[in-house]
């Protein structure tokens, strides 16, 4: 009898250690998930034009973690900022580098520096780049943004993705939780 008391208190240890462990990891955020496939991204550099696919999931608290990637082609020579050297028909794919509470970025050169915060429908994000032939090794790693609204209102239409010294595009985009 004594041992099947020791047993249970044992378990009941276990199983209060376990909720007292799971709800500050619960209450940091909920994992969100996002896909999206962008064309012509452009506007900050006169020559660069970027298309962008990909998706997957983060933690929406702006910490923690991010797993996601996709495929990456610049249809355009990108002579300047982070995917600056990338020439038109190159790139292959894409992968996170890291979560970014947020960033600054503008879409069209010259225009007034705007902020995109990581939340329930925007995901901003730090990304490697590659070029085939390159192997595992990155070629660029620029910022990115991949939002579910527009993220630059002044400008005509929809901006809803954005590549750091590239510009931003109307795109595809969904978010789940």
């Amino acid at each position: 009898m004594k041992m099947k008391l020791k047993i249970l208190a044992l378990v009941a240890a276990v199983a209060a250690t376990v909720l007292l462990i799971a709800a500050p990891a619960s209450a940091s955020g909920v994992r969100t998930g996002f896909g999206f496939n962008a064309t012509g991204i452009s506007g900050v550099d006169a020559t660069g034009v970027v298309t962008l696919t990909g998706g997957g999931a983060y933690n929406n608290s702006g910490v923690g973690f991010a797993k996601s990637g996709g495929g990456f082609r610049c249809t355009a020579d990108v002579a300047l900022g982070p995917l600056g050297g990338c020439l038109a028909g190159e790139g292959v794919r894409w992968d996170t580098a890291g979560l970014l509470r947020s960033t600054s970025f503008r879409c069209i050169a010259g225009e007034t520096l705007q902020t995109a915060t990581t939340g329930r429908d925007t995901v901003v994000l730090l990304a490697d780049f590659y070029r085939a032939g390159d192997g595992n090794d990155e070629s660029f790693t620029a910022q990115m943004i991949v939002s579910d609204t527009d993220i630059d209102p002044a400008t005509l239409g929809v901006q809803n993705v954005w590549i750091q010294g590239v510009g931003c595009a109307s795109a595809i985009v969904n978010f789940s939780s």
